[in-house]
């Protein structure tokens, strides 16, 4: 890498990666949830997740960048991580508080990622696609959110 736009191709390929990989783990935290609200928050994130990497494909695209040829080593060490918890739990009430643990781990994880290729879209002037990734950022923020809420206002207290 020689420019800020190599760095931003990596960072994009980098975060295809991570959401191609989150596709295959939600499917297995939803299952895993017992709170129907829990695994419904999962379901719907894994139906938005599917957009976000299809988005990145279209941003890649439109660089003329192959969103192919990255692993995102973080995003496999967080998912390695959640699935050994949820091998190791079995309680089910501590096992929804621990989801949305490991849940936002990663969330925080891929708000870093895209408020990282947001500000470089905008310094190089791809200011489309700085829109485009900024909606798949304001998303992970609401995700996060929601994990919160639900943690918050019950699912802490059931694990206690």
């Amino acid at each position: 890498m020689k420019t800020l736009q190599d760095l931003f191709e990596h960072q994009l390929k980098d975060l295809f990666s991570a959401e191609s990989q989150l596709l295959e783990a939600l499917p297995k935290m939803a299952e895993n949830a017992n709170d129907s609200m829990l695994k419904k928050a999962f379901e719907d994130h894994l139906e938005e997740t599917k957009e976000q990497k299809k988005r990145l494909g279209e941003i890649c695209d439109s660089l003329n960048v192959s969103p192919e040829g990255e692993t995102c080593k973080a995003m496999k060490g967080l998912i390695a991580e959640a699935e050994s918890f949820m091998k190791e739990v079995e309680d089910k009430h501590l096992m929804d508080a621990g989801l949305i643990a490991e849940a936002q781990r990663v969330e925080h994880y891929e708000i870093s990622g895209y408020g990282t290729v947001v500000r470089y879209a905008k310094e190089l002037g791809h200011d489309d696609v700085a829109a485009k990734l900024q909606k798949t950022l304001d998303e992970e923020y609401g995700a996060n959110e929601k994990l919160n809420k639900l943690a918050e206002n019950r699912l802490n207290q059931k694990a206690m």
